[in-house]
């Protein structure tokens, strides 16, 4: 998806006929003074279907009008913004969000849009509209022939009393991240492979100028990942550990560690997965898709932090040399896991990851990304990520980021008592919990025997936030990019 540009302006001096002009209407307020001058004729119209019950402006809803005698637009795009004691900085981005995917409908190319809500709003704000705007409009037609020569919205004129283009500008900054995560979370596990992977991380480490290190298969051993090692053991396809080192802060800067998941296809290996839904399991690999995500908008804007980041990646298949039910591996910190169900590989996966960014980096806090367990589902449904940890006030810090930017996480229980269900008779842990019991804790307190003493963590598992069967407002069918904005929230506050 190519992002459109953004210009801001004043009502008075838009310039040009516009494909559509999107402009917000409460319910419980007139339309501003100043759109009733320059709409008289609109004005009237909206009232009149407002009086009917035909429109109600409740958020999100729509009505699109045709003006033959207007020249500023050949439609207007009328967006419901709920009633104004309500409206909040997510209500602008949802409303935006909607007049995006109504201007693609209508395949405009040009678009005018008021920054609605302005008399409520801090100027700030207008980073939610833009956000609204390239998340709700995304698409992923790459693989989609088509003869439609609308590639669509090229150009977005902002219109607001004060200049707000730079807000604007961070918001597509920030909205870019989230849609190289979906793109990466988009593609088939054939592209999308750990390799992939790598070169992605490869092409922004160098944009960034950041340092990365990519260990490949042979690495495995001498390195100690027994963990990536025996997930990877089934596919003919490389694996991959990628490591990311960006200093943008100086040695006194904060450091922030993330970890992301990059399972790029899962059948389950030996503890195969019903057929039904399979195809799903491309999805795998969004929390590394997550980190990378990150790292692409910190390539770009160069916050005044150091970040470590660190993306173990493989598939999980079924090739003979599979790992089995019952076997041991020894991962990165020496800690040795017994193998009960192959299906729990992602943790396998994260445990090299979280004990080599803990024993060779210094953090200030680390946070992983995993669609680790279908558990988190059946607690939390698809609206928020689950979070655990072992410092509260860390924890604190992202629950904040994900209020004020509603990629929002849940904390669930850690306590000391959950690590007696990963106990093993035979070996240090084992890489299931108690059967059909607190699946999603289980998967944490495991992550944590590999986090060193000291290090305060974050684990998020976003199986049911990362990506989505139905779409809605901005948050699309497929991948969400959840993860992205909450990671880019804290690290403003870090700065």
């Amino acid at each position: 998806m190519s992002l459109f540009d953004f210009t801001s302006s004043k009502h008075k001096d838009l310039s040009g006929t516009q494909d559509a002009y999107i402009f917000g209407v409460f319910s419980d307020k007139e339309l501003s003074a100043e759109f009733q001058k320059e709409h008289p004729i609109l004005t009237s119209q909206i009232a009149l279907a407002m009086e009917n019950g035909e429109f109600k402006a409740e958020l999100n809803q729509s009505m699109v009008m045709y003006m033959p005698d207007c020249i500023t637009s050949k439609r207007y795009v009328a967006i419901g913004l709920g009633e104004s004691k309500s409206y909040n900085r997510d209500s602008l981005r949802q409303a935006a969000a909607t007049g995006g995917k109504l201007a693609l409908n209508l395949k405009a190319k040009k678009v005018a849009i008021e920054f609605m809500g302005e008399d409520i709003l801090k100027a700030a704000d207008a980073q939610a509209l833009s956000e609204g705007l390239i998340m709700g409009s995304y698409r992923f037609l790459e693989y989609q022939k088509s003869e439609d020569p609308y590639k669509g919205i090229e150009h977005v004129t902002a219109l607001s009393k004060s200049d707000i283009l730079a807000p604007l500008q961070y918001g597509k900054q920030i909205s870019a991240g989230v849609v190289l995560t979906r793109d990466l979370g988009n593609h088939p596990s054939n592209i999308a492979t750990p390799t992939y992977l790598a070169d992605t991380a490869e092409a922004i480490a160098k944009a960034g100028k950041m340092k990365i290190t990519i260990y490949d298969r042979e690495d495995f051993e001498k390195m100690g990942f027994g963990g990536l090692q025996g997930v990877a053991q089934g596919s003919d396809i490389p694996p991959k550990f990628i490591i990311m080192e960006y200093s943008g802060g100086g040695k006194n800067a904060k450091t922030l560690g993330l970890v992301g998941k990059g399972l790029t296809f899962d059948s389950g290996g030996i503890s195969i997965k019903p057929s039904a839904g399979m195809d799903e399991m491309k999805f795998d690999m969004l929390g590394g898709a997550a980190v990378l995500g990150i790292m692409s908008i910190v390539a770009e804007i160069k916050p005044k932090i150091n970040i470590i980041a660190v993306i173990p990646s493989t598939e999980n298949m079924n090739g003979g040399e599979a790992y089995k039910p019952g076997d041991i591996l020894t991962a990165y910190n020496g800690k040795t896991i017994e193998i009960l169900n192959t299906d729990a590989e992602g943790r396998l996966i994260l445990a090299d990851g979280l004990a080599y960014i803990t024993e060779n980096y210094q953090l200030d806090g680390l946070v992983d990304f995993a669609t680790l367990t279908g558990a988190v589902v059946v607690a939390l449904g698809h609206r928020y990520s689950g979070i655990m940890t072992n410092d509260q006030s860390f924890a604190d810090q992202l629950i904040k980021s994900g209020i004020d930017t509603q990629d929002r996480v849940w904390q669930m229980p850690l306590d000391d008592e959950y690590a007696q269900d990963i106990k093993s008779k035979i070996a240090d842990i084992k890489n299931t919990g108690a059967a059909r019991e607190a699946g999603t804790i289980a998967a944490g307190a495991f992550l944590r025997e590999f986090v060193k003493e000291g290090t305060p963590w974050c684990h998020i598992d976003i199986a049911g936030s990362g990506w989505l069967k139905k779409g809605r407002s901005y948050q699309p069918e497929g991948p969400t990019g959840a993860g992205v904005r909450l990671i880019m929230e804290l690290i403003k506050s870090w700065e």
